[in-house]
């Protein structure tokens, strides 16, 4: 008779695995919570800085904008007042701010190309590697539990023959016991016994070659498999706590790497705040805006105590009948001929620049023969690349036609010659200014018509120029040539005019050099009567005595209009009084 060892000790020698693969498996849930965690953690340092890189583009868009804004438009009389050092040093302020926003556009490129561009397709690949390992992991996992199962299996195999053959042992001992029960009955129960005593061995037997399987197999689970699986995952989350390390490092990089080209632009801006100079912005003022008049010279004693002649010159300035009581004979023309240097229009001014000061003048004349003479080389240029074009064509009669040329090479030569002329004439204008010649005497007002015809150039040739009370100039060309009377006629006229009767009396409130035709020099104090008022163009025409009469700046005297007296004369000295 076989005897079997109780199932129950093999049970409790395999009840063990179970515990471990439960705790196994929750090990490999915290792992795949843990990695899950720091792939939300880089997927959220690569959003922070895709955020920085278009802070960085607004910044350097903004900062370009604001570049742009306040640069000089170009032939603008803001581009003109960039030539003074303070406002060239704020346009090398601008320009360096431009290059200090391309440097933030550096940031933004190199910070989306070495991180956020790298850091994506990082988290890619982490992701599948992940995936692979815990898919490997949940392989082993499943195989270490089918082998459990297998176990489980033979074992409650084995356990259920011991139990039949014990079964079938008791009851073959019961039969062989019973002295009322057949021979062939007790040996019928004994082969049973027999029968499910062998199955209990095979039981046994295959339970036993099943459990050292299953012993091999987790030991080769706990000690191989998993703890390799472990240590890849260890690596993997080893790399991306390294990546991110590296790219925070990066981060810094790319800032530090542009920060020497930023402290250039600042160093750029010192230099340019350095060279500000302001004597020589001073300097340039000056040399733009002085005028080139002589300061005027000492005023003369003025005796009044002696009453003024109320006589009228018949030789003195006056306007003409048009401007006076006779204004329907001459109408609005009168005015404009004798007095030139009233401005009649805010229009271009004249050609010879002779609306401003001297100096001023000579910088205009200078300004316009350069770009006369820059307008003749250009045209030269082409004439020369014309004609050599031209001798091409008759070397080689298959590459050209030479006679097309010559209609444009004709156009170039009266161009040139157009220009000369015109340098000609501002170069005289010029040299006058700057008293290499003569100057140009002006016509008398009452010049004949037979003279005007004979110079028109003379009389047409520049305009008047005049200064008025708030030190800006007015001109107005002549306009004697439109005048076809003969001069006899017209100086007969001119003669017979009655002389302005007097409409009050004024006070100079300041020295006025009176050198200009039409104009009459007075002294600070002076007592002169008026006999025009102000007819909104600034002047006031004035007397002294029956020679002397004139236009003064209304805004250098004082005017004391009589309403009551058409040509009464009071003593000036009485009314000094």
């Amino acid at each position: 008779m076989v005897s079997l060892p109780h199932p129950s000790v093999l049970h409790g020698a395999v009840s063990a695995p179970c515990l471990c693969c439960r705790k196994g498996k929750d090990q490999f849930d915290n792992l795949e919570k843990h990695t899950q965690w720091g792939i939300d953690v880089l997927e959220k340092y690569i959003k922070f800085v895709k955020e920085r890189t278009e802070i960085e583009l607004s910044y350097a868009k903004q900062l370009r904008n604001l570049s742009k804004k306040y640069q000089p438009k170009k032939n603008s009389k803001e581009e003109e007042e960039y030539r003074y050092t303070s406002t060239r040093a704020f346009l090398a302020t601008l320009n360096e701010m431009n290059d200090y926003a391309g440097q933030h556009e550096v940031i933004s490129e190199n910070m989306t190309s070495l991180i956020t561009g790298e850091l994506t397709r990082y988290v890619q690949e982490l992701k599948q590697e992940r995936k692979s390992h815990f898919h490997d992991g949940r392989k082993a996992q499943q195989h270490i539990e089918t082998c459990w199962k297998q176990l489980e299996a033979s074992k409650r195999r084995f356990e259920r023959d011991c139990k039949e053959a014990d079964r079938a042992q008791q009851y073959f001992e019961k039969m062989d016991a019973d002295i009322n029960v057949t021979k062939a009955d007790v040996e019928k129960a004994r082969q049973q016994a027999q029968l499910r005593h062998q199955m209990a061995e095979d039981s046994k037997a295959e339970y036993s070659s099943t459990l050292q399987k299953f012993n091999s197999e987790q030991h080769e689970h706990y000690y191989t498999h998993i703890p390799n699986i472990f240590q890849k995952i260890q690596e993997m989350e080893e790399r991306r706590i390294v990546r991110i390390g590296e790219s925070m490092k990066t981060f810094a990089e790319v800032d530090r790497q542009v920060i020497p080209i930023i402290g250039k632009c600042l160093d750029e801006i010192t230099k340019a705040a350095e060279s500000v100079d302001h004597k020589n912005d001073s300097q340039m003022v000056i040399e733009a805006f002085k005028s080139g008049f002589e300061p005027p010279g000492d005023v003369d004693f003025e005796d009044f105590t002696q009453p003024m002649k109320r006589t009228v010159s018949e030789s003195s300035l006056s306007n003409s009948r048009g401007d006076g009581k006779s204004e329907p004979k001459f109408g609005s023309k009168s005015k404009g001929k004798l007095w030139p240097f009233i401005k009649k229009n805010k229009g271009a001014g004249p050609e010879d620049f002779s609306n401003l000061p001297p100096e001023q003048r000579r910088k205009k004349l200078q300004q316009k023969v350069d770009e006369l003479n820059r307008d003749i080389q250009k045209e030269m240029d082409s004439r020369d690349a014309l004609t050599k074009m031209k001798d091409v064509y008759i070397k080689n009669p298959q590459m050209g036609d030479a006679a097309s040329v010559d209609h444009r090479l004709a156009e170039l030569g009266q161009n040139i010659e157009k220009l000369r002329l015109e340098v000609q004439k501002f170069e005289g204008w010029l040299a006058e200014v700057e008293g290499r010649l003569p100057a140009r005497t002006e016509q008398p007002r009452r010049q004949s018509g037979v003279y005007e015809a004979q110079n028109p150039s003379g009389v047409n040739s520049c305009a008047q120029d005049r200064e008025s009370p708030d030190g800006s100039y007015t001109e107005e060309q002549s306009q004697e040539t439109e005048m076809k009377v003969p001069a006899t006629d017209f100086d007969d006229e001119f003669d017979d005019e009655e002389p302005l009767p007097t409409i009050g009396t004024c006070k100079a409130l300041y020295t006025f050099e009176g050198q200009n035709e039409g104009t009459i020099s007075v002294a600070e104090g002076e007592m002169l009567y008026v006999i025009e008022e102000d007819k909104g163009d600034g002047w006031t025409r004035i007397r002294r005595n029956e020679d002397e009469e004139g236009y003064v700046p209304t805004s250098y005297v004082e005017v004391y209009l009589d309403k009551n007296a058409k040509d009464v004369h009071k003593p000036l000295q009485k009314i000094s009084e």
